[in-house]
């Protein structure tokens, strides 16, 4: 027995074989590119995701063969979520994915948000409006790119691209369907809000919501020689990245939160059912026996890359190692990390939102600039869980920020909680490989799938520190620099 599980994130695809065990046999990754051909837009040549995976699975494929006997059992897909992934009624692309990060619909979302027609919305959807999400990219190409529009049959998701390459089926699975346009009480797409955005045209773009008992198709016979796997291979359409990383790390009970320390920022825990009379904020995703109450921030690891540069390190490694050897506090430096040109979408939506150093003067050296950003991506946590609702009793972490030893210190002082690190080197890959397992009848359900499969290292514990009062601190510096982001967005439309 043997299963490829596929993560087709924004900037590397992975591909993970898992022997009878469940253990991580094969790992195969292939970074793909994002471009942005104007100021705000993040783009990605599908043909080219496509390649990727079919690069990567065959890569595992191959290292299955040579390592374990029998057959692969399921191919499962996770993927990106949001953004814009068109195609025509053959399947094929009609232009670039337009993705999650995106921000040239920043002015729309803006508008709804100050209507209060986006907090009308999230009484039906569970789920605040954001650039990158397809009802705003839909009412930008309406107005800047009808034909695109015109010669699109379908909208996908990362997640449905693939799948659709693998199997010839255009489908969505729930997780995808959330937001924007599904009533979360009948987990179908919702007539009230295409119309409430406007979209009725659009309602012809969107494919079949898949639920738990229709997730799986038969892999096609051009893909299965792609691939160098067997045809009608079953295909698992997996729920999108962060909602497959949460079971994935085993947050898979209510009271159990998962922390993505990626390129997305992402903080997450799960619910019985959605809360739709709170305040409108974050996502809610439609999951196998529940919801997910989920805060995709635009901003994550990038901005510790982009730490590394101004710096000149090599790596966030050596970014840690710098910010150890400043006191806690950062000697009064404080750091907003909206750093998106998209703005904020989690715990808040803000287009406008920027960026900045606080309190900066000739006292503060590198260590500082180091310390104060993996201090203010915590405070981000935090803030994240603050909106969440009530404090879960455990943060499961995962992602590239995960192997910072300093970083999960920071969290557990900060959260108060206890931070437990996931063992698998692609935690995607896991949650796609649990819904898999249930999805062929190989697991009753997800949680007996968690229980048996998925595997932790340390548990870092809270400690008295210093950060008490940090939260507070951070909200009012960020109640005090919102009031310039207008005038920011001004300058900038004049440069």
């Amino acid at each position: 027995m043997a299963a490829i599980c596929v993560d087709a994130g924004t900037t590397v695809i992975k591909a993970v074989g898992y022997a009878d065990s469940g253990a991580e046999t094969a790992v195969v990754r292939h970074r793909t590119s994002v471009s942005r051909p104007a100021p705000g837009q993040a783009e990605q040549d599908m043909g080219a995701v496509w390649d990727a995976v079919v690069r990567t699975v065959r890569g595992v494929a191959a290292e299955l063969r040579s390592k374990i006997d029998g057959s692969v059992d399921f191919v499962a897909v996770t993927a990106q979520g949001d953004g814009c992934w068109l195609v025509d009624a053959a399947g094929e692309p009609t232009g670039p994915a337009i993705l999650w990060n995106d921000g040239r619909a920043a002015a729309t979302v803006d508008a709804w948000n100050r209507s209060g027609l986006a907090e009308r919305a999230f009484r039906t959807n569970g789920s605040s409006a954001a650039s990158g999400l397809p009802h705003a990219i839909l009412t930008w190409l309406k107005e800047h790119d009808p034909a695109r529009l015109e010669r699109s049959a379908a909208n996908l998701t990362c997640g449905g691209w693939i799948f659709s390459r693998l199997t010839g089926e255009l489908a969505a699975d729930e997780s995808d369907a959330s937001a924007p346009f599904m009533d979360l009480r009948s987990r179908r797409y919702s007539p009230e809000l295409l119309a409430l955005f406007g979209l009725d045209w659009a309602a012809r773009l969107l494919p079949e919501v898949r639920d738990d008992a229709h997730r799986v198709a038969g892999l096609t016979p051009d893909a299965a020689t792609l691939l160098g796997l067997p045809a009608g291979t079953p295909v698992v359409m997996a729920p999108y990245d962060i909602a497959a990383t949460a079971l994935g790390s085993g947050a898979v009970r209510t009271g159990q939160a998962c922390a993505i320390l990626g390129t997305t920022l992402c903080v997450e825990s799960l619910v019985e059912r959605p809360d739709l009379d709170g305040d409108p904020v974050g996502i809610t995703i439609a999951l196998p026996g529940g919801h997910l109450r989920a805060f995709p921030t635009f901003a994550g690891t990038e901005v510790v890359q982009w730490a590394c540069r101004l710096l000149g390190l090599t790596d966030p490694a050596e970014l840690s190692v710098l910010a150890a050897q400043s006191e806690p506090g950062a000697r009064g430096l404080a750091f907003q990390p909206y750093f998106s040109p998209a703005g904020e979408r989690a715990p808040f939506s803000d287009p406008l939102a920027r960026g900045a150093f606080l309190g900066m003067s000739f006292e503060h050296g590198r260590e500082h600039v180091a310390r104060a950003v993996l201090e203010g991506l915590t405070l981000v946590i935090q803030d994240c869980l603050a909106a969440s609702g009530p404090p879960p009793r455990e943060l499961r972490v995962c992602g590239g920020g995960a192997a910072s030893a300093l970083w999960l210190r920071l969290i557990a002082d900060v959260t108060g909680l206890p931070v437990l690190r996931s063992g698998d080197s692609e935690v995607g890959a896991r949650g796609a490989f649990l819904v898999g397992l249930v999805a062929t009848g190989a697991a009753a359900n997800v949680r007996a799938a968690a229980d048996d499969h998925v595997r932790l290292r340390e548990t870092v514990h809270p400690g008295p520190g210093p950060y008490a009062e940090a939260y507070q601190d951070f909200l009012a510096l960020r109640e005090t620099g919102s009031r310039s982001w207008p005038l920011l967005a001004e300058m900038r439309s004049r440069t």
